[in-house]
């Protein structure tokens, strides 16, 4: 139950949105939060695939935050920050149609 409420914290504090100009990168961070809270609901993730997907989302969040830091997103910042975001949707649908699946 705790940790249920504490990822639902996670994804909450992930879904703020950041000021500094990417809104799509925003909008697809939301529809990964989604994905990864829906394969928790059907039980298609297991404990420890939705912690390292958690991880991975927040570690996007913190990237897309250094990038926006001084106040400009450059073109190189960007697509550097399109790629890690296509590695983390990647890896969200791997582990939901994997084998394995929450007891």
């Amino acid at each position: 139950m705790f940790r249920n409420l504490a990822l639902a914290a996670v994804l909450t504090a992930l879904s703020v949105p950041a000021f500094a100009g990417t809104p799509a990168l925003d909008a697809r961070e939301a529809n990964q939060r989604q994905r990864i809270a829906q394969g928790v609901r059907s039980g298609e993730l297991t404990r420890p695939e939705t912690r390292r997907l958690v991880a991975g989302e927040i570690r996007l969040h913190r990237s897309e935050r250094v990038a926006k830091s001084d106040g400009i997103v450059t073109a190189c910042e960007r697509a550097g920050l399109q790629r890690q975001a296509n590695r983390m949707s990647g890896r969200i649908g791997r582990q939901k149609h994997d084998a394995q699946t929450r007891g």
